[in-house]
């Protein structure tokens, strides 16, 4: 009895969950996987999994890998043999941190292993809104022939909200084109600033300032709807407002209002809460330009945060700290 109890908790401990369905969607990640973890269980719903689902899902398995997948209390608490959960990206606000420290449930994840994919997005959403290429786009296959001009990233001011992985490498590729870039973020970062030249200010002038506001914040109390109403006001009306963070951060409704109003001349956004986006009214407003959460598609980052997260199976990246609410 007492070998096959123990022959028992070694087949849990090598099973693997694979939540997320993008890393169940590569035929390499799921190679990589099964070699190593041959009984490996993937989810090929092409659905994100929540509550019940989830957690039926992940039963049996010591280890999983999950993506935009919610982990909640209440998942935790039905899957008690769950040990250890390796994030597919890098955003953390689907996992409930707390829970996972009251359960014993070690997270790792690897910080900044998308930040070109989304760096670059970013850059193309900028110019988009610049030179009005959405919009004159539709308008010409519309019969619509119009040139009313625009302006250059290389003139522009742009102010880069939250400064960690991805903000730098905006701020890095905005300076590459010429422009003037500003940044804040409540952690310090002076070797960067003092690298490249960006100037670290406080958020009511980088708002107040910047002809581009691009945010790179990770969603959490802190920022939840940071970008509201009144932070809105503080913004020129010439202004352009990039969200590839999180959908969170922004104040939707306070947004279309001003793009209504023309309190803002334009926006951009990957990411909408919820997700997908129900305001349609946002959406088809002509002076914002919206994406399907696309920042981390491409093929390179999908083998990056899809390895990074196979790594973090075997104690690699980073372990979330999960003794701060103690």
């Amino acid at each position: 009895m007492a070998t096959n109890a123990r022959k028992s908790e070694k087949g849990t401990e090598m099973a693997v969950a694979v939540a997320s369905r993008s890393f169940a969607r590569n035929p390499t990640l799921r190679n990589e996987l099964t070699l190593r973890y041959p009984l490996a269980r993937f989810n090929d719903t092409n659905r994100v999994l929540a509550g019940d689902e989830l957690a039926t899902f992940l039963r049996g398995h010591a280890k999983a890998i999950t993506g935009l997948d919610v982990l909640s209390d209440a998942v935790f608490r039905a899957v008690p043999e769950l040990r250890l959960v390796s994030k597919y990206g890098v955003g953390l606000d689907m996992i409930d941190l707390d829970a996972a420290r009251r359960h014993g449930v070690a997270v790792r994840w690897t910080p900044g292993v998308n930040r070109q994919a989304v760096a670059e997005l970013t850059i193309a959403l900028m110019i988009d809104l610049c030179r009005a290429v959405v919009p004159l786009a539709r308008d010409l296959s519309a019969g619509r022939w119009r040139q009313p001009g625009g302006r250059q990233l290389s003139s522009a001011v742009v102010g880069v909200l939250g400064c960690g992985a991805v903000g730098q490498t905006v701020a890095r590729l905005c300076t590459a084109f010429g422009a003037t870039v500003l940044a804040h973020d409540i952690r310090a970062y002076d070797g960067f600033y003092l690298e490249t030249g960006v100037k670290p200010v406080a958020l009511a002038t980088l708002l107040g300032e910047s002809d581009i506001v691009t945010i790179h914040l990770p969603l959490d109390p802190s920022t939840q709807g940071l970008i509201d109403a009144r932070a809105l006001t503080l913004m020129k009306p010439s202004a352009f407002l990039v969200n590839t963070a999180r959908g969170g951060i922004v104040d939707e409704t306070a947004l279309k209002a001003a793009l209504l109003e023309q309190r803002l001349a334009g926006a951009a956004a990957d990411v909408f809460s919820p997700e997908p986006p129900i305001d349609t009214g946002l959406l088809m407003l002509p002076n914002f330009i919206g994406t399907p959460h696309i920042g981390a598609s491409t093929e390179e980052a999908a083998l990056a945060m899809g390895r990074a997260a196979l790594a973090g199976l075997e104690g690699g990246g980073e372990s979330v700290d999960l003794t701060s609410n103690l």
